[in-house]
């Protein structure tokens, strides 16, 4: 963890949140700034850039992320309808906190299909 990160100080409890889900390895929470109904952050509590910085080491904890993310897109109620999961890498990337994360988004239509 590092001192200036606002996830690893969310983590901390230094800045608070309304945690969704919290447990050893992640914590989700809802995004400050949401885009839809259902905007949830899930974040790996070892600090890590984002997926370059990622090693065979957090395999699981990534496979971790993603289900978690389907579990909250159940428990929200999106999951039939559909829902996104994103993770913004790097400037080009979006990526806004430097600490590897993932967006659940869902709750209404998301426009273009991308695959």
């Amino acid at each position: 963890m590092t001192d200036e990160c606002v996830f690893c100080r969310i983590i901390r409890k230094e800045v608070p949140s309304q945690p969704i889900h919290e447990d050893h390895d992640l914590i989700a929470f809802p995004d400050k700034d949401p885009v839809a109904p259902v905007h949830v952050l899930v974040v790996p509590k070892e600090h890590m850039v984002n997926l370059n910085e990622a090693g065979i080491k957090d395999v699981p904890v990534l496979g971790k992320m993603l289900r978690l993310a389907a579990r909250i897109a159940n428990e929200m109620g999106v999951a039939e309808s559909g829902y996104r999961v994103v993770i913004n890498n790097g400037d080009d990337g979006g990526q806004v906190v430097p600490h590897l994360h993932l967006h659940l988004i869902g709750g209404k239509g998301l426009g273009a299909k991308l695959g």
